[in-house]
């Protein structure tokens, strides 16, 4: 599979939120604006490459028994990396949307790619892969939050772009989760038609 396929593979035919369904709970709380949509999926993005890259690296030294306390211990060091810097220099979202950050150290999708592909390749393409993984799932959550936002408060990264009467529903869990269901069979259809429905399917996580 050649980089770009990695790539691809991430964004359509395995994006995280709209094919496997995974940690949709964190993507529907963080999306009720583009702004923390936007920072949440940079920090996964961020998590999801590094682990990828770190557990590729120490791959030949993990022993197969410990092996996913070892990714779990890899992926909480990068989030503690990014909580840090996220507490230092973006405080007024991180106030917001904090204890979602601590809680990338459980979100399946960045686990399941240390298992399944990060720990059975080199380095350059599994960079590659949480590059396209963690890219899949930062377009989620903002297409999520450009919806929820200007639908249920008429504004864009909190500037004002319609004037009517916003849907509040939009910004309320509920209305997360009626934003992602219609969003990922909208995605399905255009990966089928487009792509030929070559990407696999799975099952809900965290």
């Amino acid at each position: 599979m050649s980089y770009w396929q990695l790539l691809k593979n991430g964004i359509f035919g395995e994006n995280p939120v709209f094919r496997l369904a995974l940690s949709l709970c964190p993507a529907v709380a963080v999306t009720n604006s583009v702004k923390n949509g936007f920072l949440m999926g940079i920090a996964v993005l961020f998590v999801q490459t590094m682990a990828n890259v770190t557990t590729s690296l120490l791959r030949k030294f993990i022993h197969p028994k410990v092996r996913i306390p070892s990714y779990m211990f890899i992926i909480a060091t990068w989030v503690t990396v990014t909580d840090l810097v996220m507490a230092a220099y973006a405080r007024d979202v991180y106030a917001q949307m904090g204890l979602y950050i601590k809680l990338i150290v459980a979100f399946a999708i960045i686990l399941s790619r240390s298992e399944l592909f990060a720990s059975k390749n080199k380095v350059v393409p599994s960079f590659f892969d949480g590059l396209g993984m963690g890219t899949g799932f930062l377009l989620a959550l903002v297409t999520i939050g450009f919806f929820r936002e200007l639908l249920g408060r008429g504004s864009l990264w909190g500037i004002p772009i319609v004037p009517t009467k916003p849907l509040l529903i939009m910004i309320l869990p509920a209305g997360g989760f009626f934003a992602v269901g219609i969003l990922m069979g909208f995605f399905n259809w255009i990966d089928m038609k487009f792509f030929g429905d070559k990407g696999a399917s799975g099952g809900g996580g965290h």
